[in-house]
């Protein structure tokens, strides 16, 4: 892994299963989470992702391409642009610094309207851990 290194990008269907049970999952019962209906009365199109999903999802990215031995340190995002269903979110990651055996990654994570989160992540990889 060296500074300026890309990770390779991560398609991630936005569907409603998914944005429920990262609701569910993340104890975040909002109906703009689960209920469409209710969702349009307060002025949204459809259903969208909580940030806990988003975050669990920019995680994920980051270990799923640095292995099991990869520990996230810490998780820094902002969201954009809603994650509606029947959209696709597309993660990107560049490495943009190392201390050791300890590395900082700037994500990216953009849908069919824009961008859904920007972020950085840094994370420890233990001993014989990937790149």
């Amino acid at each position: 892994m060296r500074v300026g290194a890309q990770l390779p990008p991560l398609e991630v269907p936005v569907t409603r299963t998914l944005i429920v049970s990262g609701a569910i999952a993340s104890r975040d019962y909002q109906d703009v989470h689960h209920d469409a209906e209710l969702a349009r009365k307060k002025g949204s199109p459809d259903i969208f992702m909580n940030i806990l999903t988003t975050n669990g999802l920019v995680g994920r990215y980051v270990t799923d391409h640095l292995g099991p031995r990869a520990v996230l340190r810490k998780v820094a995002i902002r969201l954009g642009a809603p994650n509606y269903p029947g959209d696709t979110m597309t993660l990107t990651g560049t490495v943009t610094a190392l201390d050791g055996d300890t590395a900082e990654i700037r994500v990216f994570g953009a849908n069919g309207i824009g961008h859904h989160v920007t972020g950085t992540v840094t994370v420890t990889l233990a001993a014989g851990g990937a790149a």
